[in-house]
């Protein structure tokens, strides 16, 4: 293969709801570069794109897959995503490492809810698209109603480049509004016979053509006076102003495909090839000390590591863009993220499984590397001298979580090592092991998306797992203050242990004020501060310690140790076990023992004395609160909010964006578990949400009860 320059290569994803023709479409533009000798179908499980186990066993893509062709001398590389909203990892990274996308659209079912889910992402991260309805010789081909749902439901800047003359049983002809030509294909689908337009087409195409015309002249003020003194533009112009308008995402052009018959598929390749836009199109690269990198294959070299894979027999497997320079095998580089040393060995370009040992890749290009040590998903690599890196893909934040443990105990550290290597495969997959909880939480973006995963651990790894509800990492805190004291004294022998401590507690929140004097057993006693110690705590709120002594009740060197005792039991409130938040310890009085007082002494009186005060201060069970973000069709609203405020949520507000209604809310940690298949129940799987952690607030009285009780019943089982 010989070595592309930059404005040789377009990098293009292919997006689309499940069952929108993807991996068909991606088949034959392989089949149609001679990347591959025939083309393989979804039923056949030997596409090129989906062959992983899973994904026969599924029917659908369940992870990006990173392919190339070559065509008309150009090199297109194509990124086939998942249609699945659980899988929108594999969409995220395939749109950060290309240039543009291309929107397959089933013509029996017009937009569909991936549709929409898919070209929120294209819009949020900024890429041209081209729109390709698919499936047009099916008998129930709808292009009419497909092309009125793209301008309701996604844009109105969606605008026809081509257009079906006998949709249904029997498609072959499309007329090409930029061409002006009927393209007529054999059965067998392949190369267009290009012919003129038919008398009976003429008037419509005119129409149509002219209305494209018009549409190319708006994004470019030169194009828009040539229109206006000529009334037309000629095909070059039209390619032009196409070509500008994708860019700006001003124009969504439309084009005709049958992907399984493999007719339409060359001329929409051609345009790809010669219209979409290239890496040096494109806003140029801005690295991590605000520089821009530009696509200069002369340059430094620098690559981004956008996606990783564990192959069988080969082991990890790197796919990379490079942003600039020209990477060669045994070139030796700097892991930016690592400080590591790598050396890059062997260069590949994948098809799918297939790998094609190449000797250079220049920038804008993507490639693979095997055979690395220290570099994982999300790293940039440099030539020696070049430090910076790039700030990456943007994951969404998880929607889903489960607790999971091995069934066999023996497997535990087995079952660590495989859910890292499922995280470097699929980093919206996050493993978190709970010391708090005692469990392993797994977060992802939906129930199915963690159930491909156990099928993983049961088949691929041969751990057999099982699925937990996950526990809630409630805090505990005090609603008031609260005095105690404890002696603690033990004689057995030999040296003896003494200690006394006599402490307030009570609630604390910022900005509130030390007390000074507090009523103890009926006597007003004077609380003067004489050290104070602020600790911001591990799992969040505040622990402020004082040191109130007076007279050298107790000796400097012992309070340390009376904190120590305190923290103890801040890790295990006496409601749940859980962590305790938010309180001040004034530490005022105590006794010492000239022999026997110790640091155990004074850790067990203080932790003792703490124990008993919280227990009297109104102990309160707080729960975590995350603010939920929810796009969702208008006529689905009030379903949505009746729902969340089943779940104890409070409606902060709403707003419309883009053709959908924002709900923003906040709901309580407890109240949203499984919440993603729900939400896809009710709006029909078209809403969209986000969760991101916001507070800890206290539990209603009956919550609380609740919780008390299922703790107690979970220990007494213990």
């Amino acid at each position: 293969m010989k070595t592309y320059q930059a404005d040789q290569i377009k990098n293009i994803s292919l997006l689309g709801n499940s069952g929108s023709g993807k991996t068909i479409l991606a088949e034959a533009m392989l089949f149609n570069g001679g990347i591959i000798e025939r083309r393989g179908t979804i039923e056949g499980n030997n596409t090129v794109s989906d062959y992983r186990p899973i994904e026969h066993e599924n029917g659908n893509s369940i992870y990006s897959t990173v392919l190339y062709t070559e065509f008309l001398n150009k090199k297109l590389n194509i990124f086939d995503t998942p249609g699945l909203d659980d899988f929108s990892g594999g969409v995220i990274s395939s749109l950060y490492a290309s240039d543009s996308a291309v929107m397959t659209i089933n013509a029996q079912n017009g937009v569909e809810v991936g549709t929409e889910i898919h070209f929120r992402h294209s819009e949020k991260n900024n890429k041209p698209l081209i729109i390709a309805v698919n499936s047009l010789d099916h008998e129930k081909a709808n292009f009419d109603k497909s092309l009125e749902m793209l301008k309701e439901r996604l844009s109105n800047n969606v605008v026809l480049a081509q257009y079906p003359v006998n949709e249904g049983v029997g498609f072959n002809s499309i007329i090409d509004l930029i061409k002006m030509k009927m393209l007529r294909y054999a059965k067998d689908g392949g190369k267009a016979e290009i012919v003129d337009i038919p008398a009976d087409q003429a008037d419509k195409a005119a129409e149509l053509h002219a209305a494209l015309v018009e549409k190319a002249a708006e994004s470019d003020e030169a194009l828009m006076e040539l229109f206006f003194s000529d009334d037309t533009l000629s095909e070059e112009d039209v390619r032009k102003g196409i070509a500008k308008g994708i860019l700006h995402r001003g124009i969504f052009p439309v084009f005709c495909i049958s992907a399984k018959n493999n007719m339409g598929v060359d001329r929409l390749m051609e345009f790809i090839v010669n219209v979409a836009p290239s890496i040096t199109d494109m806003p140029v690269q801005v690295n991590s000390k605000g520089n821009e990198v530009k696509p200069d294959p002369a340059g430094p070299v620098s690559v981004y590591i956008f996606k990783s894979s564990i192959e069988e027999h080969i082991g990890e497997i790197h796919y990379f863009r490079v942003y600039s320079g020209t990477v060669t095998e045994n070139f030796d580089v700097i892991n930016s993220n690592n400080g590591t040393k790598e050396r890059l060995s062997q260069l590949y370009v994948n098809a799918g499984k297939n790998r094609t040992r190449v000797p250079a890749l220049t920038a804008g290009d993507i490639g693979a590397f095997v055979k690395l040590k220290n570099t994982k998903t999300g790293h940039t690599l440099n030539a020696p001298g070049n430090e910076w890196k790039y700030e990456g893909v943007k994951y969404p934040a998880p929607k889903y979580r489960t607790a999971i443990k091995a069934v066999t105990e023996s497997d535990d550290e087995k079952l660590g090592e495989a859910l890292n290597k499922i995280h470097l495969e699929d980093p919206t997959i996050l493993i978190e092991y709970s010391k708090e909880l005692k469990q392993i939480i797994i977060h992802g973006q939906g129930e199915y998306h963690l159930n491909i995963m156990k099928w993983h651990l049961d088949n691929i790894y041969k751990i057999p797992t099982n699925f937990n509800p996950p526990k809630i990492p409630y805090r505990e805190t005090i609603t008031k203050s609260a005095q105690a004291d404890y002696r603690h004294k033990k004689q057995s022998g030999g040296a003896g242990q003494f200690g006394e401590v006599h402490m307030i507690i009570e609630p604390y929140e910022e900005g509130s004020k030390e007390i000074t004097s507090q009523k103890i057993n009926g006597k007003d006693v004077k609380i003067s501060v004489r050290d104070k110690e602020e600790i911001d705590l591990p799992w969040g709120g505040k622990l402020i310690y004082v040191n109130s002594i007076v007279g050298g009740a107790i000796d400097a060197r012992f309070m340390p140790a009376i904190l120590k005792g305190i923290m103890e039991k801040m890790e295990v409130g006496p409601l749940t076990g859980s962590y305790a938040r938010d309180i001040r310890v004034y530490v005022y009085d105590g006794k010492m023992h000239p022999v026997d007082s110790n640091e155990i002494s004074f850790r067990l009186a203080g932790r003792n004395a703490f124990s008993q005060a919280f227990k009297k201060a109104g102990p309160k069970i707080m729960e975590p609160v995350y603010d939920v973000e929810i796009m969702v069709p208008s006529d689905r609203m009030g379903d949505v909010i009746s729902d969340l405020q089943g779940r104890r949520g409070i409606v902060l507000g709403m707003s419309s964006e883009k053709r959908f209604e924002v709900i923003k809310a906040k709901v309580p940690l407890a109240e949203m578990n499984k919440y993603s298949t729900a939400l896809s129940s009710i709006t029909g799987g078209r809403a969209m949400y986000s969760m991101k952690f916001a507070e800890y607030a206290q539990v209603p009285g009956d919550v609380q009860e609740t919780v008390i009780k299922a703790y107690t019943a979970e220990e007494e089982e213990e």
